[in-house]
């Protein structure tokens, strides 16, 4: 059932949106170059890698030695709006239509994060991770990494269909309203380094 809601919301959504998409490319492309495309190879359901794809947000600029400067550097103007209105998410649903991603889910974070987690935190990879979920709708980026996966836990032992048209709700809500958008929102977290020695399984 979750697999044919996400079907029946994504492919007439990609044909709604695609003007807004080579829009979205084209100034992508002036802003911050080429590719247009950020892909990062990302753990999904039972920790299966799988490449995902979002807008660039930042340039390639580096310093006199040859190395990428700092995040918060790179990070343009345009590319904190296309975060701040999640735009830079949109080339997910090409994730979703592949089977890899569902619309409603945990984030699908780093790799290296896969040996840091705790057994309960672990948990979050029982089910596809989604282009937005009950951590997103309760925080972003402004709760800490504890919180977000307490959060995603809790997704994963409550989804529903209903649950999913509710987080899916909130978030159209809170895009359009710009609601819990901050700077915390627009910049990259903090690298997660485990919750602690007797937490963390191997």
């Amino acid at each position: 059932m979750k697999r044919l809601f996400d079907l029946v919301l994504t492919i007439p959504g990609i044909l709604f949106v695609l003007p807004l998409l080579l829009i979205l490319g084209i100034m992508v492309r002036l802003f911050h170059g080429s590719p247009i495309f950020f892909s990062q190879i990302r753990p999904g359901q039972k920790g299966q890698p799988f490449r995902m794809f979002k807008f660039r947000t930042m340039t390639n600029a580096r310093d006199a030695a040859g190395n990428l400067l700092p995040d918060k550097d790179r990070l343009t103007t345009f590319g904190r709006f296309l975060r701040a209105t999640s735009l830079d998410e949109f080339p997910e649903l090409i994730n979703v239509l592949k089977g890899e991603m569902s619309l409603v889910g945990p984030r699908p974070l780093l790799m290296e994060y896969l040996p840091l987690y705790s057994s309960e935190q672990n948990r979050r990879h029982e089910v596809k991770p989604g282009m937005t979920g009950w951590a997103q709708v309760n925080g972003r980026n402004a709760i800490s990494w504890e919180e977000k996966f307490k959060l995603d836990v809790w997704y994963v032992d409550n989804q529903s269909l209903w649950l999913d048209i509710r987080i899916l709700a909130i978030t159209m809500r809170n895009v359009l309203l710009r609601k819990g958008i901050n700077h915390n929102a627009t910049e990259t977290m903090p690298f997660f380094t485990g919750t602690g020695p007797l937490d963390v399984h191997g």
